[in-house]
């Protein structure tokens, strides 16, 4: 499945991470390194296996704990709004 950003979501680089502001709610959210990376991965057209693949490569047999990891801050993303299928 693939993801996009919301239309009226922006976003910002942030030291830590990333900032993700929805302008219709005026609501943002803060992400870490690792759930930027979630969010640029996502937005360069990458599905869910993909990005787990991704980030596997950095964390050694994490695996699983990284899929359900990936898999919940999607959900959390749509669940906001903030990303849509």
């Amino acid at each position: 499945m693939s993801y996009s950003l919301a239309p009226d979501v922006t976003t910002a680089e942030t030291d830590d991470g990333m900032v993700l502001l929805h302008e219709s709610t005026g609501r943002y959210w803060m992400l870490n390194r690792t759930g930027a990376t979630v969010v640029r991965l996502l937005r360069d057209g990458l599905g869910v296996p993909e990005i787990v693949e991704e980030l596997a490569a950095s964390f050694p047999g994490q695996r699983e704990r990284m899929a359900a990891d990936v898999d919940a801050l999607v959900a959390r993303l749509v669940g906001a709004r903030l990303v849509t299928a």
